[in-house]
């Protein structure tokens, strides 16, 4: 028994075709999303608070990206910012449940002949073509390829151990006991962090004829609560909403398991009755074997059953739990009790979880971007109501927007700088290197917000007065920079792609009435009008709203994509 266990062919080929199921798996995946991406930005946008179209729109986002996880943590960060309630997440994540399956549907396909073509054709695609549609398509072809050779090694490597009777007397065991199964299952899905992986295995288990229908089951049922529980060990460390939606993920599959076995000769018979063949039907001649497309002892039936068993279920569980969603919500919250703090200094959208889906990812870094940008605007009309009263209770909050900034200038970055390490388009590259200078400007934006409010208090601890006229030009310029930044974080709210006329308008106005307030404010030192003291904090001033300008045209140039 040991040495069938051990053998040496079977490990090298399980693990290399593991290896290349997986890595097939993430190279499709992320072509399949390059060419999707902005296709998949339009259907997230159709989130509404109807749970049947939340699922709907989970089913599709996932069939497009082949990555349950990834849209799963994406609902997450959008229960985090507030976008979505637990309940309309739950929806979604229902609907990923389903989306998955497709992955199953796919590999069940007998198509594994065409796996070293598709590899050649990808491969060439991806090496040898200029335009990076053509290269997205070859990664698809090129990870299919690989993923349907590496079920076809994982399948080889049972060779020379199906006929074992010790290693038959295990997998055996296994169909007699759905609950090991489900165990096995669940363990499998949790080391290799696929459930995508766990299916393979099955199917090359089972194909082989080393499984039984109700032992592929069973493995299936398992994996459905071995995905759930990665998600909650992701969620470690989260905010509540975050650990309830993966908590809410893994009641309804779990729950969905408990029934299902209880049902499970139904369940299985329902399955059989709407898939064509025998799942344990085993070829036995050559004959047979010519006709099927498989060899001696293979299961030609049992991989579509699989497959539709692991779609039929989350359809079934999906159709169940829908009506409760809200149930599921108040368990959720009622098993993990708290109360969400009012934290400023946390990040709203970013989710490094994320970078190995690049159109989420650059969506998240584009409203982590927009919050900097709000928060600086707001730091900016705290900063001249200041200037104005001279109310200094104002100062903790504007120390707290400032310090906020900086840490999103620093995050945002680094995230950047991350996403731009992965396999990404041009165009994608290209908005991540404007963002990259937006982040910069909004930062440089606060800092000159800090020396103006800290030029605001030094004014007020050494009593230093302004005159009548002075107090005048400082609103009039307060005014024209307030008017440019919120024309330019307005225009990235909308993605405004016309205000560059408005902005150089609104710069040149700046900068003019830099130039002149100064000059004035010469000829009043020179006349014995402003004291000395007064004068240089009123040319610091001026100093940094005509920087606050120069770095809000920045902004607008890279918002109508100059820059």
């Amino acid at each position: 028994m040991i040495d069938a266990l051990l053998n040496q062919k079977l490990i090298f080929g399980l693990v290399g075709g593991l290896g290349l199921f997986l890595f097939g798996m993430k190279i499709m995946s992320e072509g399949l999303q390059k060419v999707a991406g902005d296709r998949m930005r339009k259907i997230l946008a159709a989130l509404t608070t109807n749970r049947l179209v939340g699922t709907l729109v989970g089913l599709s986002v996932t069939a497009i990206i082949q990555s349950s996880s990834a849209t799963t943590v994406m609902v997450v960060g959008f229960v985090n910012a507030g976008l979505l309630s637990l309940v309309q997440a739950i929806g979604v994540v229902l609907g990923a449940n389903i989306g998955t399956t497709v992955t199953a549907q796919l590999i069940a396909f007998k198509i594994t002949k065409y796996a070293l073509p598709a590899i050649g054709l990808g491969t060439a695609l991806t090496l040898f073509t200029r335009k990076q549609r053509w290269k997205n398509f070859g990664e698809i072809m090129l990870g299919f390829g690989m993923l349907f050779y590496g079920l076809k090694t994982m399948k080889d490597a049972f060779a020379p151990v199906k006929d074992s009777p010790d290693f038959q007397q295990i997998f055996t065991y296994v169909g007699d006991n759905p609950l090991l199964g489900v165990l096995i299952g669940a363990i499998l899905t949790i080391i290799v962090q696929s459930s995508s992986a766990t299916i393979g295995i099955t199917l090359a288990l089972a194909t082989s004829g080393l499984l039984t229908f109700g032992g592929s089951v069973a493995l299936i049922l398992g994996e459905n609560i071995g995905t759930t529980i990665t998600a909650n060990l992701a969620a470690i460390g989260t905010n509540l909403a975050a650990r309830r939606t993966a908590l809410a993920h893994f009641l309804f599959n779990s729950l969905g398991v408990c029934y299902m076995l209880l049902f499970m000769n139904f369940f299985m018979d329902f399955v059989s009755g709407i898939t064509p063949g025998d799942a344990d039907f085993v070829i036995q001649t050559q004959e047979q074997a010519s006709r099927l497309g498989g060899v001696i002892g293979d299961k030609p039936f049992i991989a579509r059953h699989i497959a539709n068993t692991h779609t039929m279920f989350n359809i079934i569980n999906t159709l169940i739990f829908l009506p409760m969603v809200g149930i599921l919500a108040k368990l959720a919250t009622m098993m993990v009790r708290g109360r969400e703090e009012e934290i400023e200094f946390h990040l709203k959208y970013l989710d490094s979880r994320v970078l190995n889906t690049p159109p989420i990812a650059l969506g998240q870094a584009r409203s982590e971007t927009k919050r900097m940008a709000e928060t600086a605007l707001m730091m900016a009309n705290d900063t001249l109501k200041f200037l104005q009263d001279g109310d200094t209770k104002v100062l903790p909050s504007l120390r707290k927007k400032e310090d906020l900034v900086d840490l999103l200038q620093k995050e945002i970055t680094n995230f950047l700088v991350s996403l731009s390490q992965q396999s990404i388009t041009r165009e994608t590259s290209q908005e991540v290197a404007s963002m990259m200078h937006m982040v910069n400007d909004i930062e440089r934006i606060g800092d000159h917000c800090e020396n103006l409010w800290r030029l605001g208090q030094r004014k007020v601890e050494e009593r230093i007065d302004f005159s009548e006229i002075a107090k005048q030009e400082i609103a009039s310029i307060s005014k024209v920079t307030k008017d440019f930044l919120d024309l330019v974080v307005e225009g990235m709210r909308q993605s405004d792609k016309t205000i560059l006329d408005q902005a150089q308008v609104l710069e040149d106005a700046v900068d003019h009435l830099e130039d002149s307030l100064r000059n004035n404010h010469i000829r009043r030192l020179n006349t014995g009008e402003c004291s000395v003291d007064s004068g240089l904090i009123f040319i610091d001033m001026l100093h940094n709203f005509e920087k606050i300008g120069d770095h809000s045209y920045n902004l607008a140039e890279a918002i109508v994509g100059n820059k």
